[in-house]
């Protein structure tokens, strides 16, 4: 487990918000998990930042990670390791986070996200660009 708890700041929060209205998806923690794997197949490490937990948006791990938390769990490790960065339980809880939150900025930052078929074609288009480099 990577975080027990998960509190988002409120700009995260608001962010989140909109991306629920523009897609459908009502559920925080699907909208997280998109976020969390956008901001994953980024090249580059999130800038350090600390984010407030000023939001009343929290989730434990399970509900973010669900049935498939040791697929998420590996995820973050995985990208700690090919980062060069330590994977103790602090690191990876903070970079979780500013995974997240950076993936819901990006998110939400775009204005090509409109619809869940817009999120759809954003995980293809970036499956593709992966695949021919």
């Amino acid at each position: 487990m990577i975080i027990k708890q998960i509190t988002l700041p409120n700009q995260s929060k608001d962010k989140l918000s909109r991306l629920k209205g523009r897609t459908g998806i009502q559920q925080w923690n699907i909208l997280c998990r998109w976020a969390l794997c956008f901001s994953l197949s980024e090249k580059t490490i999130p800038s350090d930042f600390e984010f407030p937990a000023d939001s009343n948006v929290e989730m434990s791990w399970h509900t973010f990670a669900g049935d498939n938390h040791e697929i998420y769990d590996t995820l973050i490790r995985s990208r700690c390791i090919a980062d060069g960065l330590p994977t103790d339980e602090e690191t990876l809880a903070k970079y979780f986070k500013l995974h997240l939150n950076r993936g819901i900025a990006y998110l939400s930052g775009t204005n090509v996200i409109k619809s869940i078929d817009d999120l759809i074609n954003l995980a293809l288009n970036k499956k593709g660009n992966a695949e021919n480099e």
